[in-house]
């Protein structure tokens, strides 16, 4: 393209332009990506959690079961699906045999030799390297199938984040205990919006998984004399209570006739709001927690 003497100026200015704009652009997606990685962090340690929760077996290896998958749709998929669900064959998830294989052993002899009785091929030009990656794409597959903490939930950021902000500042009450500038000050840098809105429900059940920290609660001792002791609770069972008090001296009390132990309960009020939220004030609240960036 001829750009003439006169119009070189503009020209130059134009590329001045585009420059910037390619650095603000290379920043957003640089920002994009650390939230994205972000993400991937929270969900492979959530899917970790989770199988350590059900007492899942060995942890399928990735970059094993990637090649598997290649030589698997090809091989495999015409009879058993292209993720081992079932098609015209059975469903391969739900076999026995290959719930009670490791690494090949069981599932190895069958790919090679095949099931004539049955209609199934034998595979034997296939490298013990081939099924031995097979194998672990079917682990992998049932390790999607069984670890429910590597499910995705989609398109959860349905709600309005103006409507959120209202209900967080009136009808929700959320700032009486909670600060945008506060506790809840960049939450969302620090929480994908899926573990946000589960922390947003279940405060106690999750937001230590995400690194929170967990503050010691309160309890209240009342003695069968009318005493009352009270301080940060260190251990409660059915015969003993024990806490520090404000002096720090620790004291240990027989939960005896007349002796009551009174907990506190910080997050009453939300355990109350699980029979009241709408779906449409979950989400809302959701939408305007993902912007306190």
């Amino acid at each position: 393209m001829n750009i003439s003497t006169r119009s070189g100026l503009a020209a130059v200015f134009v590329l001045a332009i585009a420059g910037a704009l390619g650095l603000a652009q290379s920043d957003e997606s640089s920002e994009n990506s650390s939230a994205s990685a972000q993400a991937q962090k929270q969900d492979g340690q959530r899917a970790l959690r989770t199988r350590e929760f059900l007492g899942l077996g060995r942890q399928p290896d990735h970059q094993l079961a990637s090649k598997g998958e290649k030589i698997f749709g090809p091989t495999c998929g015409f009879c058993h699906g292209a993720d081992g669900r079932g098609g015209t064959g059975p469903d391969l998830l739900r076999s026995a045999l290959v719930l009670d294989d490791d690494k090949g052993e069981l599932i190895g002899p069958v790919v090679q030799n095949g099931r004539p009785s049955r209609g199934m091929p034998a595979f034997s030009a296939l490298t013990e390297e081939q099924v031995r990656a097979i194998a672990e794409f079917l682990h992998m597959q049932v390790e999607l199938a069984a670890n429910r903490g590597t499910y995705r939930v989609q398109n959860i950021l349905t709600g309005n984040a103006q409507a959120g902000e209202a209900y967080f500042k009136g009808q929700g009450k959320c700032y009486t205990c909670h600060s945008v500038t506060g506790d809840l000050a960049h939450i969302a840098s620090k929480l994908s919006p899926l573990d946000l809105q589960a922390v947003e429900l279940y405060p106690e059940a999750r937001s230590y998984d995400f690194g929170g920290t967990h503050p010691p609660r309160q309890v209240t001792v009342i003695l069968a004399d009318g005493k009352k002791l009270t301080g940060s609770l260190k251990h409660l069972d059915d015969f003993y209570v024990s806490l520090e008090d404000e002096q720090g001296q620790y004291h240990s009390i027989a939960i005896t006739k007349g002796v009551k132990a009174v907990v506190e309960d910080r997050l009453v009020f939300h355990r109350k709001m699980l029979d009241h939220y709408s779906d449409k004030q979950i989400h809302d609240l959701t939408a305007y927690l993902v912007t306190l960036k």
